[in-house]
């Protein structure tokens, strides 16, 4: 079979080995108390180092960054208050002059409305006063009309007078008593 060093032949031999190679006593070496004294020295300098390079190097990069998140969070919350004030200020503005634009469209259709008024009420009274120039005319017509006809209804009237006692009488009436009859009817 094999051999091995050292002289001894079979099993004992490599077993005697494993027995002397070893200085352990068989447990886990943290857990061992007789290395716990160089394991908590270990412990401090390594904490001690970890929290002198976070709080010299992390720390501060960290915080700088936290601090420029919210300078740069700020500048934008006041960037977008400014904007905002200035949008009501524009809407303000705006309804404003859209007030302003109303009342005087509103100044203006009255007063587009009075003047077509007056201008109406003008040519009223002018075709008014036309109207009333042609009735006049017309009642002056009329009247000379009337005048005219009834001059002529004294003459017919006498001449129906004349006629109608002739026809009666078989005598000519004279024509001023005709007529003084005629005038004695007309008058009522």
């Amino acid at each position: 079979m094999a051999e091995s060093h050292g002289g001894a032949k079979g099993p004992a031999a490599g077993a005697h080995t494993e027995a002397d190679g070893g200085h352990h006593s068989g447990g886990f070496p943290p857990f061992e108390s007789s290395t716990f004294a160089s394991q908590l020295v270990s412990l401090a300098i390594f904490f001690v180092l970890l929290y002198v390079i976070v709080s010299k190097f992390a720390l501060p990069k960290v915080g700088g960054a936290i601090e420029a998140r919210q300078n740069k969070i700020e500048g934008d919350l006041a960037e977008a208050q400014k904007l905002k004030d200035q949008s009501e200020a524009a809407l303000k503005a705006y309804e404003g002059e859209l007030a302003s634009a109303r009342s005087r469209a509103q100044a203006i259709g009255n007063e587009s409305r009075d003047k077509a008024n007056a201008q109406a009420e003008a040519e009223r009274k002018a075709l008014e006063e036309q109207l009333a120039a042609k009735l006049a005319g017309a009642e002056k017509t009329i009247a000379s009309t009337r005048a005219t006809a009834m001059s002529n209804v004294r003459g017919i009237a006498a001449d129906a007078a004349g006629q109608i006692v002739q026809q009666l009488t078989g005598v000519v009436p004279d024509a001023a008593s005709v007529n003084a009859a005629v005038d004695a009817s007309l008058k009522g």
